[in-house]
């Protein structure tokens, strides 16, 4: 499906020449994702979502194709590592709200807030899990429920001398199925990862009240990396 969905993109008069080479490029990526087997940390629609919205937005087309070539870049070859470096997950995060948000009407409330201290010791340290942001944003994406006017969208990435915190809010419709998925396989999956890793040195929370859905997650780096070179 998402094969088809890139050659259908090639096929559209307004791409170039070298964004048909590029969505080649990005063909062939998609084919080493398949065998990579990475389904099990990543929604096996989230691609076909991401060209999709691509496709409808040709104006957008080459802003587009140049991020999903980044997140599909991060995803193949950088998260491969056991750990990244903050810096490295906190510009795979962008890319991937920018992908996102070609799906948003530019007249929607979608903020991004970024508070990260680039002289903490940790924000060029390979300490973070690999794609962690992913099954937030996604999820924000997939159950706000646009046509609300009050409807919104919230993120905020947060970096000190001591933790990195992710946060996402969203609205959502009051008969959303999210209210039934905040304990859900993707969110199982990510807090056994968590756990397995970072024991007790973090904490996640998924809440829901009054139709606004806050997900968080805090990672205690200070006392991780001290754990990590003193045991």
């Amino acid at each position: 499906m998402i094969t088809y969905l890139i050659n259908s993109l090639k096929s559209e008069k307004k791409i170039s020449h070298e964004q048909t080479q590029r969505l080649d490029n990005l063909s062939t990526k998609v084919d080493e994702l398949k065998l990579e087997s990475y389904e099990a940390k990543l929604n096996p629609h989230l691609f076909k979502n991401i060209l999709n919205s691509i496709q409808s937005n040709a104006y957008q087309t080459y802003y587009t194709i140049d991020k999903l070539a980044n997140v599909l870049d991060y995803i193949l070859y950088e998260s491969k590592d056991n750990f990244v470096t903050i810096k490295d997950e906190i510009d795979f995060t962008k890319n991937f709200i920018e992908i996102n948000k070609v799906k948003v009407s530019p007249l929607f409330d979608f903020q991004v807030k970024t508070k990260i201290d680039e002289t903490s010791p940790y924000y060029q340290e390979k300490i973070i899990l690999p794609l962690l942001s992913i099954d937030f944003i996604e999820n924000a994406f997939k159950h706000t429920d646009f046509q609300q006017a009050n409807s919104f969208i919230k993120i905020m990435l947060e970096l000190n001398n001591k933790s990195f915190q992710i946060q996402v809010m969203n609205k959502i419709s009051p008969k959303n199925s999210l209210k039934k998925e905040t304990g859900g396989h993707g969110s199982q999956s990510l807090e056994h990862r968590l756990k397995m890793v970072y024991g007790d040195d973090f904490s996640l929370s998924k809440t829901i009240e009054q139709d606004i859905f806050v997900a968080n997650l805090k990672i205690n780096l200070h006392e991780f990396y001290t754990k990590m070179h003193t045991n």
